[in-house]
């Protein structure tokens, strides 16, 4: 009988490393604690020996604790994991949609999204160019305002504009088309009406 039992605890020491659980290491520690009881010498070495067993396999018992803790996290982890999965996958094939999964430099769009990017890069940079030469124009009519309001610039006085009011060739043409339709004797001459004796 006495075999049985020892064979129970024994079968811990040749179980791999990775698949110790805490009872295991509590079957380790029962089979040292047991020889090391039957060696018959008192001296202060094997005392020393205990000591050092004892820190030894409380160290390995909390290296199996957190090693079947992490293992424990790791799987509660992926189990999540796949369940979140399988709830996006689901509610993409519900909606119609298809998932798409691009290269490391691609960039993956949905179109209904209201948040998408609508400009291609070049747009971007042509739209921030114009932007920086309108505020660098900003800035010089800021500060041209600030001397004129300042006096350092004299106030020019205002500039007569010529305006020239004689019609382009085109329209003239179709005036002349008119007035020989007309039968007149007006002819028209660079915009002037001009009587014909």
């Amino acid at each position: 009988m006495e075999f049985g039992e020892e064979s129970s605890p024994a079968l811990a020491f040749e179980k791999n490393a990775f698949e110790l659980t805490v009872e295991d290491v509590y079957d380790i520690s029962y089979v040292i604690g047991r020889d090391l009881l039957k060696i018959s010498s008192t001296g202060e070495e094997v005392s020393d020996l205990q000591f050092r067993i004892v820190r030894v396999l409380e160290m390995f018992e909390t290296l199996v604790n957190k090693y079947n803790l992490s293992l424990e996290e790791m799987k509660m982890e992926r189990d999540n994991l796949r369940s979140e999965l399988d709830r996006i996958m689901k509610d993409g094939s519900s909606s119609g949609q298809s998932i798409q999964t691009g290269g490391p430099n691609q960039l993956v769009v949905d179109l209904t999204d209201p948040n998408r990017p609508r400009f291609t890069m070049q747009e971007l940079k042509e739209v921030l160019q114009e932007r920086n030469q309108l505020k660098a124009q900003l800035m010089v009519a800021q500060e041209e305002l600030q001397l004129y309001k300042s006096g350092i610039l004299p106030q020019a006085e205002p500039a007569l504009v010529e305006v020239d009011l004689t019609p382009p060739a085109a329209i003239e043409n179709i005036l002349l088309q008119y007035e020989n339709s007309q039968g007149s004797n007006h002819t028209v001459i660079r915009g002037s009406p001009v009587r014909m004796p």
